[in-house]
């Protein structure tokens, strides 16, 4: 005997649900129970919803939906319904979801999957039982509107933007009734405009897009009076508004539902919710109607005010950057500006490229000191100092003196009785001074973040600065300048410490990740003067930070942000024939130590390291920052002066070769001594004899060098 003979035996039926398509086929038996004739039939999801109660129909496909993220069996009682709405018997529905793509609980199963499932009636209750123990209803009707309007009202609450909350709106699932269409309406002077709109067949235009406020039509008197408006029939409508009906009838729809957008008493717009069939607007489904309104309009009120902010936020922060990319001989440039989001936290990072009476070109980078209107105002107006200053042809160290005494002024005492005046501010700042024919950066730092340098073949190393305090905090502090030197092919970073610091990161970490980005996307340029790769390092540097964006408008990204972002590229343009066919970049680092700084012997030290980061022998690197340690101290104890270190890698990986030189003006030369077992000194020539490849003392007119070299070998194989 067939499945389906022995099925219809029994009187119970095969169904089948399509999600995807939304198709619905039933067997002779099953298309009985539900009051077709009996004969298989597809029927679309709209036909197959209108056999049942729509009550049944709402709470099922919650059981349903339970069902498709457990992966277990879905059972219900449902009631089947007449055209008019009667109920003629309660049929046992038993189904499970068949995942069409994924797995039940994963993210999208929910939405590829089909129903396969047996529909029983079931008999009428005994005398004498009780009609609670077979209630035909699957759930009770005011505890599934309670937790349809927390889902809902949690749900327009995350909602960000306008076009969010209208997608959640369309979304809605309502206890015993589902819109099959809506429009929000808000208010432009007199007149009622369309705000959006979900649901409505492709191509169709909504009649009420534009319409006078005194217009005759449901939406414009639910805004002119606050009252609701139910139409539970095509008729209603038509005798209400005859005018606006004539436009209406084509959309195919046979019931409206217009209620006010509310919100701290005044009207701001109406809402729509339209059916596909007939809706009596019982108290309940008003009840539900009206709350739904109130949420919305408070979504909508919240997103409108939201987006208002963001803009205003965006179009101050923007006009106080430079509106054109610079265009400086020699040197390549890419910037990068991202605010921090959630209404108006506006931020007071900055940075500006400036065009200095000397010829070279100056390049700031600052953060002002917190999240507001006053953070942002104040960066506008010391941006516009830092600018005066430099043009009047001040040195780095004079523009950063002469703008902390000009911001520790805009802090204003508060009045007698303790009103008015404004907190005092600070701000950090990167300020450096550019020559692109010698390739020299003299660079000015107030408690700022030290810039880094990526050199030729992508090692990134941070050059540590000399600096003051912050501006603001002490109007007579000095700023030292420090100088160095940008080889053709290296690039420079400078930014704010919303780059390193964001995403949980301290300064040391969130170093470690830049230097990740700097060495992979030096592996993918492919022409190193292309201002497009500068573009694409700096958009890589942002991204992983926030992530790849979901929209990008000139480098801006429009969600919330832990804190701005503000950086400055700059990359010396290559020479040509600079390195020869099948040889490799020099690295290449210069440091100072002076005699009154022993704390910068730390720093070059570190420097050595980031040079040997992949140095296939990780004890001649210990070797190489031991021996630089003694080298460098020695100067500082037995001469008057200071050290000058340059240290040089060259060659391919694995044969390369280091060579660190230590140059002070004194002409007495070292000589070996024979330290004692206790002696505290008089071990560095006996050190470089041990671990160099090679070592020597070379005379020079004002003073001498020493200087060692480590030799890497090619790593093992086998290891």
């Amino acid at each position: 005997m067939r499945t389906e003979d022995l099925l219809a035996a029994i009187a119970t039926g095969l169904w089948r649900w399509d999600c995807v398509s939304g198709a619905v086929t039933y067997d002779a038996e099953a298309a009985r129970l539900v009051g077709l004739p009996a004969e298989p039939v597809t029927l679309p999801e709209s036909a197959a919803r209108a056999c049942f109660h729509p009550v049944d129909w709402v709470e099922i496909k919650a059981i349903v939906n339970l069902a498709v993220a457990e992966g277990t069996l879905a059972e219900a009682r449902v009631r089947v319904v007449d055209e008019k709405g009667r109920v003629q018997r309660t049929v046992r529905s038993r189904c499970r979801p068949v995942i069409s793509g994924g797995a039940p609980g994963r993210r999208g199963a929910e939405n590829s999957y089909d129903l396969v499932g047996t529909l029983q009636e079931v008999p009428e209750p005994l005398p004498g039982t009780s009609a609670a123990a077979l209630a035909p209803v699957t759930g009770d009707w005011r505890r599934g509107r309670e937790a349809f309007l927390l889902d809902a009202g949690r749900a327009l609450a995350e909602a960000p933007s306008t076009a969010e909350v209208l997608r959640v709106a369309a979304g809605l699932s309502m206890p015993g009734f589902s819109p099959d269409g809506l429009a929000v309406f808000g208010v432009k002077g007199e007149r009622v405009s369309l705000i959006g709109r979900q649901g409505d067949p492709v191509g169709d235009q909504h009649p009420f897009t534009d319409q006078p406020l005194d217009a005759d039509c449901p939406a414009a008197e639910v805004i002119r009076t606050g009252r609701a408006i139910y139409l539970p029939g095509p008729e209603d409508y038509r005798d209400r508004f005859p005018v606006s009906w004539a436009l209406t009838r084509p959309v195919n729809r046979r019931a409206w539902a217009f209620l006010p957008l509310i919100v701290a008493g005044r009207t701001i717009g109406a809402w729509m919710a339209s059916f596909a069939h007939p809706v009596t607007f019982s108290p309940d489904e008003r009840s539900v109607l009206t709350t739904v309104a109130r949420m919305l309009a408070q979504a909508l009120s919240r997103a409108s005010l939201q987006e208002t902010e963001r803009e205003l936020t965006d179009g101050l922060q923007r006009s106080m950057l430079p509106a054109d990319k610079p265009d400086i001989p020699g040197l390549t440039v890419a910037a990068r500006y991202v605010p921090t989001g959630g209404g108006l936290q506006v931020g007071g990072d900055w940075y500006d490229v400036i065009g200095l009476p000397s010829g070279r070109t100056a390049l700031v980078i600052g953060d002002v000191q917190g999240h507001d209107v006053r953070a942002a105002g104040i960066m506008g107006q010391l941006r516009i100092a830092v600018r005066a200053y430099a043009s009047e042809g001040h040195h780095p160290d004079a523009v950063l003196s002469r703008a902390s005494r000009f911001l520790a002024g805009l802090a204003e005492p508060p009045g007698p009785g303790g009103e008015g005046g404004y907190d005092p501010r600070f701000a950090t700042c990167l300020y450096m001074e550019v020559d692109p024919v010698a390739g020299t950066l003299d660079i000015a730092r107030a408690g700022h973040p030290d810039p880094a340098v990526r050199l030729a073949d992508g090692t990134m190393m941070i050059r540590p600065t000399a600096g003051g305090l912050p501006l603001g905090v002490d109007p007579d502090t000095d700023y030292p300048t420090t100088r160095m030197v940008l080889e053709p092919g290296e690039t420079l970073l400078m930014c704010t410490d919303g780059l390193i610091e964001t995403g949980g990161h301290d300064m040391e970490t969130g170093w470690d990740r830049i230097r990740a980005v700097f060495e992979r996307t030096a592996d993918a340029a492919v022409d190193a003067d292309d201002a497009d790769d500068l573009d694409a390092l700096a958009e890589s540097l942002v991204q992983a930070v926030h992530g790849p964006p979901s929209h990008h408008t000139t480098g801006h990204l429009a969600d919330r942000r832990e804190d701005d972002i503000a950086l400055l590229l700059i990359r010396r343009d290559a020479e040509v024939c600079l390195v020869g066919p099948g040889t490799a970049p020099v690295r290449r680092t210069a440091v100072t130590v002076a005699q009154a700084e022993p704390e910068r012997i730390a720093e070059a030290r570190q420097q050595l390291r980031d040079m040997l980061h992949d140095w296939t022998d990780r004890d001649q690197v210990e070797s190489a920052v031991l021996m630089l340690s003694e080298m460098v101290t020695n100067v500082l104890v037995h001469t008057d002066g200071d050290a000058l270190l340059v240290a040089e890698v060259s060659g391919r990986l694995g044969t390369r070769r280091l060579r660190l030189d230590v140059a002070d003006g004194s002409d007495e030369l070292p000589h070996r001594r024979r330290p004692g077992e206790l002696a505290s000194s008089g071990r560095g020539l006996l050190l470089m004899e041990v671990l160099a490849d090679a070592w020597g003392v070379d005379p020079r007119g004002d003073g001498k060098c020493i200087w060692y070299e480590l030799y890497e070998s090619a790593p093992d194989p086998a290891g």
